[in-house]
């Protein structure tokens, strides 16, 4: 079910258009909590409890509220702050961990069985991406991964997360930066390890 016609079952009856709602949406909004937090059991309780906040506004809402609904950008902003809210408290303020299995979980090389080397390199690429995506400042990282890994536009990450527009760019462009700064320091580092 597209979301245009989700939203129209919603503005309907909540209650019966919300498990289409959660089938629809529940692998995206896992990706982007696990990204955010890099922890799948956080990310599946950040997950949960996004559904949840999503399910008690929708049945507070009228019909009309609904229908005005962008419906991605709002699941987004919630899971973003539901994440966030988790690594506020101080048991959850631990080191992230790895991202690898969702990393290599999503390339596919066109191939239905890879080959052993190829696991092992998607595996130190994933660890690779995982350390650079945890370097990022957490407010950075959420805007990418919103724009580069769940592919919302500038305009719904602005709604999502209540910036100006102009401030999710620059942090997108920011973010970006520094990745490209990380992929630089990282070449330099194995061309003096070459030449040592």
């Amino acid at each position: 079910m597209d979301d245009s016609t989700l939203i129209e079952a919603l503005a309907r009856d909540v209650d019966g258009a919300f498990e289409a709602l959660v089938h629809g949406h529940q692998d995206r909004l896992y990706t982007i909590a696990l990204r955010l937090l890099a922890d799948p059991a956080d990310a599946e309780e950040v997950t949960q409890d996004a559904f949840a906040r999503a399910h008690r506004a929708l049945c507070a809402w009228d019909a009309d509220r609904i229908r005005a609904l962008a419906l991605r950008p709002w699941l987004a902003a919630i899971v973003v702050n539901a994440g966030r809210n988790r690594r506020r408290r101080p048991v959850d303020r631990r080191p992230a961990v790895s991202l690898g299995p969702l990393l290599a979980s999503g390339f596919d090389p066109g191939d239905d069985r890879p080959t052993p080397e190829t696991v092992a390199e998607r595996r130190v690429e994933a660890a690779t991406w995982t350390r650079r995506l945890a370097g990022l400042p957490p407010g950075v990282r959420a805007v990418v991964i919103l724009r580069h890994v769940d592919g919302l536009s500038y305009t719904e990450i602005a709604t999502a997360l209540g910036r100006p527009e102009g401030t999710v760019k620059a942090q997108v462009h920011r973010g970006l930066r520094r990745l490209r700064a990380m992929i630089e320091d990282e070449r330099a580092e194995e061309r003096r390890e070459m030449t040592a």
